[in-house]
């Protein structure tokens, strides 16, 4: 019996997948709690490979309860071309659950998204254009579509009907857009209720009955601790708290249901689309370890930046979430670098040297990493499977990224597969 929660410690994509992967072929309950399908997990299982959105991991393993909590934003057409697609592939759904809080992204949402964005101009948050956020700020303004809504057709029409009609008022007087045809969205998206009826749950009381029978429950966490809507780099965040705290509000579930919250990082650093990155490299290192590693967005394909470990912010995810151990991913992508760097501190604009990761993009502007550097090393390392086995500058490496990160590191990956990781 175990509830463990999986969470990034950078800006996402760090290979949280293959860990959450591991860990649900070990549960009976897969949790996710928050974000929507701007989030992406690659999980890589034998010679299939499987890019999965909204679905939690455990679909993968036919007697795990898979469920989408309260606290994510459901883009109900995106979800079934999800299912379809894995259907075809053999899988099996008759586990799935979603909580009837759930809200629902609209085709005003994704206008909006798009439309607000181009209105920001060169000052835009290089947002994925999915209607996350604005989903999100209906919800919070109390004028969002739930999924009780939308399997509901007399209750939806009317709340559809409603929305719809001042959000084309915004999207044509505000922007200047096309208004949408609110009949024929409320004809489609009933039908997409229809379909997904049948997976209505209450996803809360599931998640309690299954830890008081003793079940192990995972939360797989979407985005990740620098992405968060608070303590994030704001405003270049995501909308909701990829954060341990956000499986508690996402799910509907106690802080004492959690046993342990691991955090995963790569052992470099990459982001998606804009916002600060103190260790972002811009020559041929930093070109090296994107095409070696593979470094494309999961959902948009779009080219990762690109720099060095940085222990400031592992050592803030660290705090914020509470981490019980640490998983690196990726070390064998470093093979082949003469001399590797870990951001240790930052040096203000004033000579001011900082160890904490400032609160505010202000607080950041002008900060320059502090490096303290390793030997690289030239193994191919893909095939280790010991902690011990590794060459002596890996090993080191990892023990020093312990301390400055102030967390043990129980998992080393070493490659793209679940085999590939070596759990210490």
């Amino acid at each position: 019996m175990s509830a463990n929660i999986v969470i990034g410690t950078q800006w996402g994509d760090e290979g949280k997948g293959k860990i959450i992967d591991l860990l649900a072929s070990r549960a009976d309950v897969v949790v996710r709690a928050q974000g929507g399908n701007n989030a992406g997990h690659t999980v890589a299982s034998g010679s299939e490979t499987y890019k999965l959105h909204l679905i939690p991991s455990g679909i993968l393993y036919k007697d795990t309860l898979c469920l989408i909590g309260a606290g994510v934003v459901m883009d109900p057409k995106d979800i079934l071309g999800e299912i379809s697609e894995l259907s075809k592939r053999g899988l099996s759904f008759d586990n799935l659950k979603i909580d009837p809080r759930a809200h629902i992204i609209m085709p005003w949402h994704i206008a909006l998204d798009g439309l607000s964005e181009k209105f920001r101009g060169n000052k835009d948050i290089g947002t994925t254009h999915r209607g996350i956020g604005p989903t999100y700020m209906d919800k919070y303004e109390r004028s969002g579509l739930r999924f009780f809504d939308l399997v509901n057709p007399e209750i939806f029409r009317e709340k559809a009907r409603s929305a719809g009609e001042l959000k084309n008022a915004i999207i044509t007087k505000v922007f200047g857009g096309e208004a949408l045809d609110l009949d024929a969205v409320i004809e489609e998206y009933t039908e997409y209720g229809r379909q997904l009826k049948k997976y209505m749950a209450d996803v809360s009381v599931l998640t309690y009955e299954a830890n008081k029978a003793g079940k192990t429950i995972l939360f797989e966490g979407a985005q990740a601790t620098l992405l968060d809507i608070d303590f994030g780099t704001y405003p270049y965040v995501t909308s909701s708290h990829p954060l341990s705290a956000g499986v508690c509000t996402g799910t509907g579930v106690g802080p004492l249901m959690i046993d342990a919250v691991y955090g995963v990082a790569k052992a470099y650093t990459t982001r998606v689309g804009k916002g600060p990155f103190p260790t972002e490299l811009f020559d041929e290192t930093g070109d090296y370890i994107r095409d070696k590693g593979h470094e494309f967005g999961t959902i948009t394909g779009r080219p990762r930046r690109t720099g060095w470990f940085d222990s400031v912010i592992v050592r803030h995810a660290v705090r914020v979430n509470g981490l019980s151990a640490l998983c690196i991913n990726k070390l064998d992508t470093l093979a082949g670098l003469d001399t590797l760097k870990v951001c240790v501190a930052y040096k203000k604009p004033d000579g001011t040297i900082i160890r904490d990761f400032p609160p505010t993009l202000e607080g950041l502007e002008g900060c320059e990493p502090v490096y303290e550097e390793h030997p690289g090393f030239k193994d191919d390392i893909s095939g280790v499977r010991r902690f011990e086995d590794l060459p002596a500058v890996c090993r080191e490496y990892i023990s020093r990224l312990e301390e400055l990160c102030e967390c043990s590191i129980k998992m080393v990956g070493v490659g793209p597969e679940r085999t590939q990781i070596i759990e210490r």
